[in-house]
């Protein structure tokens, strides 16, 4: 049982909830501040005060002043009218994710909500309800309104949901688990949708991800190493300590590691080759980087997880109700842009591998990686899809941060384009992984070639698995599943686990 108290949720612990469909629960710290929020508007109620979103209309319509007996039809209406989302619709997973961070900020007792509207939203992750959410739709801000206003809906007993592996109304699958749906009064309304919980959601999916990628992709790396009888010079310890970046050490680190002892090093130590082709020496270098680029999107992430992002902010201890700007998604927009642009680079590098392994004058192997060429390909046009998946990667670094377009009558004038970053990191993620799933049945292919000479402990574990799902390329045959099952074997985090427990990433 994770207990939320909008301080305290770590992307550990996010993952444990939203892969591991960890039960929740609000501690008592998070009930009270929860209670003493709701007074604070309560009391501006009773005061008739005019105050942002309790008695005014929303953005542009924030002058009209709402009469009391309409207050609780304002917020309604706002869910119903805001639930304008289009697209692909979330996964179960991105929409649990997005359910459990705007609970936890609910739960930080900033917002004003109610308290029995958070402990639905506690039941709704522990009965494993979740609302169908379409993907697009938000500018990210203020905040991800469309799309939790579709999350609002099923708070309130109407669109749709996912419920024992199913599609259905949020009507009856509340009844199927016993729940009912909440009445919404001052403020609840905009307390559920104001908040950067869609785009930070899909980043901290993303993130767990592409960390785990980086360190396959050095894995894969050695692999095509020693698939090209490549130097194992260029990642020794003290190269690395003399320009001290934590991510280029680490990457060396496990390249030794992975290549430790390897026969096909040692077969090759008096040759001539002085120096590799940069997509080999300098991967300290540029995956390194990479993994710096990582660290600065978990620290963002971070923060977001616990971050307040209602409007108006409720402070219960000073009595104060603020309007400003915490839905504001630049912060988010920012990290997923890099995070988009670190993934392109990890694909860049690996497409150059690839090439290098199937061309018979640097690798002096047979050409594409198959005897008896000319009738047969081999890995030509597998190359070739990784290069086109790069490119597309190219055009996907295109920042959205930086876009911007006015809405709701200029009142929301700048807006962060953070979801439209966050689905631009997930096809990113996609696109790589395709990529490094074809350097390592190239890789793989080299290293079968090169016996009876075997390499180091990593690339041997990883020819050992993926032998166990795809055979060696004797001649050419229909390529395409075993792109695919390779893909899914990466993107699974089955072979991340296995090298865990194997004690490799140590």
């Amino acid at each position: 049982m994770i207990g939320l108290d909008g301080n305290t949720l770590t992307l550990e612990s996010f993952h444990g909830v939203v892969f591991g469909k960890e039960a929740v629960s609000l501690t008592e710290v998070a009930r009270q501040n929860i209670l003493n929020s709701r007074k604070i508007v309560e009391t501006a109620v009773q005061k008739n005060e005019k105050v942002y979103s309790i008695n005014t209309g929303f953005g542009f319509l924030s002058k009209v002043t709402i009469p009391s007996d309409k207050l609780k039809q304002l917020q309604v209406n706002l869910i119903r009218s805001h639930a304008s989302g289009i697209g692909e619709v979330h996964t179960e997973e991105e929409s649990r994710a997005i359910l459990l961070l705007r609970t936890n900020v609910l739960a930080k007792g900033f917002s004003g909500i109610g308290l029995s509207i958070v402990e639905l939203l506690v039941e709704l992750l522990n009965h494993h309800i979740h609302p169908v959410i379409p993907s697009q739709g938000s500018v990210g801000a203020s905040g991800d309104l469309a799309p939790l206003a579709h999350l609002a809906l099923t708070v309130i007993g109407e669109g749709d949901c996912f419920y024992e592996g199913q599609r259905m109304s949020s009507q009856v699958a509340l009844q199927k688990a016993g729940l009912k749906p909440c009445e919404l009064g001052p403020k609840e309304g905009l307390s559920l949708i104001n908040g950067t919980q869609q785009m930070t959601a899909l980043g901290a999916i993303l993130l767990k991800k592409a960390e785990e990628l980086t360190s396959l992709a050095d894995l894969i790396t050695s692999a095509s190493l020693d698939g090209v009888l490549g130097s194992e010079k260029a990642f020794t310890a003290w190269v690395h300590d003399t320009r001290p970046y934590p991510g280029q050490q680490r990457t060396a680190a496990l390249i030794r590691r992975f290549l430790a002892g390897s026969e096909i090093g040692k077969s090759h130590e008096n040759c001539d080759r002085v120096q590799d082709p940069y997509s080999f020496r300098c991967v300290p270098q540029v995956h390194g980087a990479i993994r710096e680029l990582l660290r600065f999107v978990r620290e963002t992430l971070t923060i977001e997880l616990n971050a307040a992002t209602d409007n108006p902010l409720v402070n219960s201890k000073t009595g104060e109700l603020i309007s400003q700007g915490n839905f504001h998604g630049q912060p988010i927009a920012f990290a997923l842009d890099i995070l988009a642009m670190a993934l392109s680079e990890l694909s860049s590098i690996s497409e150059r591998r690839t090439a290098k392994l199937i061309d018979p004058t640097f690798s002096s192997l047979p050409a594409f990686l198959v005897k008896d060429e000319g009738v047969n390909s081999g890995f030509m046009i597998p190359h070739v899809a990784a290069a086109g998946l790069v490119s597309e990667n190219k055009l996907l670094s295109h920042p959205a941060s930086t876009d911007s377009i006015p809405t709701s009558n200029e009142k929301e004038d700048h807006v962060s384009m953070g979801p439209i970053a966050a689905r631009k990191a997930k096809s990113a993620l996609k696109n790589t992984t395709y990529v490094l799933a074809i350097e390592a049945l190239a890789a793989c292919q080299a290293l079968d070639l090169r016996k009876p000479l075997k390499s180091g402990p990593g690339p041997v574990l990883l020819l050992r698995e993926l032998r166990k799902k795809v055979k060696p390329l004797d001649h050419d045959r229909y390529l395409h599943p075993d792109i695919e099952t390779v893909y899914q074997w990466l993107a699974s985090g089955e072979l991340y686990q296995l090298m865990e427990k194997e004690g490799l990433w140590q």
